[in-house]
């Protein structure tokens, strides 16, 4: 044990009482706090008060005597809602067996429902020192409490009213990606004392914007607290992004307005109530398959010191040595009864206390491994699927991890949403000019059978993306064909070489009007294929404004201008080309079913509920399919055959429209097909002019249309 002892202790024994195992954490109930921490494998746990003006004064040490079903627990009178706690595991120091147990460290309580500030790396907070070849580490004996953040006891009670969650139905959710420092950083017309902040975040300002959009979901960024890396906090960076999770309960710090202990809980949920009175939902992106403790040469700080082998994944050889699919150092071992249950109480607890609607699991595939590293053998889909907290809720998953076989796309339960890769990939294809995309273009666009269809999932289980945090954004897609990551300090090696960008001629910023046009109209181009296909749309926040990292394509580290929007040089008039597509898909059914075309025609006359045609106006065959130089095709959308019913039962009609995809960099002429698909149409959208008005020109059956190199034309049927 450190030298060091506490300066005070409770003044009366009867302060301390042995208080219950459940639930984890730390519980107020008006008269004072039940402590709660589980480690299977220590022999010691004390509980550490922690008071003075920094917070860094440890008030007091009280052992935790009780144990039951391998949690140590204890109640103490008095302790309320702003104390300052942390606790000291003792248990055996033997890493070859998994064992880093070492009281010198102050550890966070995992279940901790708020923390006070953002770790700043400190040598004492390493659990080990390097040392023999024979025994490569040793304990480390510096006491780490002056470096660490400490947990804090909330009062979870507040006023939630009449909020009600929206109950947005799947079919018509548009999610935009965003991260809640980076929208609002740089925002104008929110406060500069609350910018970057929940409460921002949620200002009438930003709500003004994503309603007046049509989006109806926003999908946060990591908001579990977050620790930066110590390599990024000895080169002046910090894990922007948030990817590095070591509190699942508690709102990040680094996004809270208010200087009052825990006060950031309360400030998240008056966010959330804000959104839903908008009839905005609020999906968290979540990350469970690692913790931010790194390797097995980093931090203690929460897990690795609590119970370092029931936490972690550990290889089998007997080498102490962590199982990582993840790349981060560590993996979490959901295969471990307690450490499940830490996810699914993380879980409903967003869902039942701080009303979140859906969640987006990082690296999910990892979440999946059995014991072996099988995927679908862990316990996490049962667990989740039989859980009627979570029945409803959307469930979206990033499916793939680093491990042998992760990427998993296609593969998750009937009940899961996935991030579809496969169409972010094919859709770049197409519209950078690849050769040979058209077959797989054509069914990314309409919803990926291929990889849906089996197993009774609908094309709603594909969250259809163009890009997202990770990669180039939307303006720097169409200008750079290399990524530019100097700032990051990794000397240009991290991040993605294969972006599947093209810069259309010239690489970065340029004043060429010709190339200019080229990238805005292929941003028109991305933005329409998105929005117009089947499946669930994902907008990165800030594509529609043309926000750009200068070429930077993994900026998790850039807690800087890089990163945040610029909203003061937005493109307005490619704002409301978003706006008018979202009203679109808002407006007519036929995009956004929530079953598959058949190909076939209702009840087995008239025209087909989809058919593709070639520029010369004729059906494609299974022969035009692979022609791998073709970059032109239609496609008609039959809004009287559509098979859904609504919710009321009755039978949904919409209008047809037809679908002109040209990824020549040369225009074409597209005939229209015969008068049975159709005797007039009218151009809806054209990607070559972003002001482009539906009527402004009309076509009569078979008669051609000028569609302009790398464009996209949508036709809706007159008659």
């Amino acid at each position: 044990m450190p030298k060091d002892r506490p300066k005070t202790k409770p003044e009366k024994k009867s302060e301390v009482l042995p208080g219950s195992r459940y639930p984890l954490g730390a519980t107020f109930d008006g008269s004072g706090t039940n402590f709660a921490l589980f480690s299977e494998h220590s022999t010691g746990a004390t509980l550490c008060l922690f008071g003075g003006k920094d917070g860094n004064d440890e008030a007091a040490r009280i052992p935790l005597f009780e144990r039951t079903e391998h949690v140590w627990h204890a109640y103490v009178a008095g302790v309320g809602p702003g104390q300052r706690y942390g606790y000291r595991v003792a248990g055996p120091y033997d890493p070859p067996a998994g064992h880093r147990f070492n009281p010198a460290k102050l550890l966070i309580d995992p279940y901790a429902h708020a923390i006070d500030r953002l770790p700043e790396w400190h040598d004492s907070m390493l659990g080990s020192r390097a040392g023999t070849a024979s025994a490569p580490f040793r304990a480390d004996s510096r006491n780490s409490a002056h470096a660490m953040p400490k947990c804090v006891v909330v009062d979870s009670s507040y006023d939630w009213g009449d909020d009600r969650r929206p109950g947005i139905a799947d079919e018509d959710l548009v999610i935009y990606e965003a991260h809640v420092k980076g929208m609002t950083a740089l925002h104008p017309e929110v406060a500069a004392r609350i910018r970057g902040t929940y409460a921002a975040l949620a200002s009438p300002a930003v709500i003004r914007h994503l309603q007046s959009l049509g989006v109806n979901a926003i999908e946060l960024m990591p908001v579990h607290q977050t620790a930066p890396e110590q390599r990024l906090y000895k080169v002046g960076l910090t894990n922007y992004w948030g990817y590095n999770t070591i509190g699942y309960f508690a709102p990040d710090i680094r996004f809270g307005s208010h200087r009052a202990l825990g006060s950031q809980v309360t400030e998240f949920k008056d966010m959330v109530k804000s959104f839903h009175a908008a009839g905005i939902e609020v999906i968290l992106d979540v990350v469970f398959n690692h913790t931010g403790e790194g390797g097995e040469g980093g931090a203690t700080i929460c897990f690795r010191g609590l119970d370092n082998a029931a936490y972690y994944r550990m290889r089998a050889d007997g080498s102490g040595h962590y199982v990582d699919f993840t790349g981060t150092g560590n993996s979490l071992n959901l295969n471990h009864p307690r450490v499940l249950q830490l996810v699914m109480d993380g879980l409903r607890y967003w869902l039942i206390e701080m009303h979140v609607d859906g969640f987006r699991f990082d690296l999910a595939t990892a979440l999946a491994r059995g014991p072996r590293g099988e995927f679908g053998l862990s316990p996490f889909f049962a667990a989740i699927a039989q859980d009627p907290a979570l029945a409803g809720v959307k469930l979206i998953a990033e499916p793939w991890d680093l491990g042998e076989g992760g990427y998993r796309v296609g593969n998750f339960p009937v009940n899961w949403k996935e991030w579809n890769g496969k169409y972010r990939d094919s859709v770049r294809d197409f519209w950078r000019g690849a050769s040979d995309t058209m077959g797989e273009f054509a069914s990314r666009v309409t919803g990926s059978s291929d990889l849906y269809r089996g197993g009774g999932r609908t094309p709603l289980a594909s969250i259809n993306l163009v890009t997202s945090h990770d990669g180039f954004t939307l303006t720097d897609l169409v200008s750079y064909n290399e990524k530019h990551n100097q700032a990051n300090e990794e000397r240009n090696r991290d991040g993605d070489n294969d972006n599947r960008s093209w810069n259309c001629g010239v690489e970065g910023p340029t004043n060429d009007p010709a190339i200019r046009a080229i990238r805005d109209r292929q941003k028109r181009n991305f933005l329409a294929t998105l929005i117009l296909s089947q499946g669930m749309p994902m907008i990165l926040a800030g594509d529609e404004l043309g926000r750009t990292q200068g070429g930077n394509n993994n900026a998790y580290c850039q807690d800087n201008p890089i990163s945040w929007i610029d909203w003061v040089n937005a493109d307005t008039m490619l704002i409301e080309f978003t706006r008018r597509l979202i009203n679109l898909r808002r407006e007519h059914p036929i995009f956004r079913r929530r079953g598959w075309f058949s190909g076939s025609s209702p009840k087995g006359k008239g025209v087909k509920d989809l058919e593709w045609f070639r520029p010369d106006g004729i059906e494609m065959t299974p022969a035009d399919w692979g022609v791998g130089y073709a970059k032109t095709l239609g496609a008609f959308l039959n809004g009287r055959a559509i098979v859904e019913r609504e919710r009321a039962d009755a039978q949904i009609t919409d209008d047809s429209f037809f679908l002109i995809f040209n990824s020549y960099n040369e225009a074409m002429e597209f005939r229209l097909p015969s008068r049975n698909f159709g005797r007039g149409w009218t151009i809806v959208v054209d990607t070559t002019n972003a002001t482009q008005q539906e009527g402004s020109r009309s076509y009569s059956f078979e008669e051609e249309v000028h569609v302009s190199g790398r464009a996209l034309i949508v036709l809706r049927r007159r008659i």
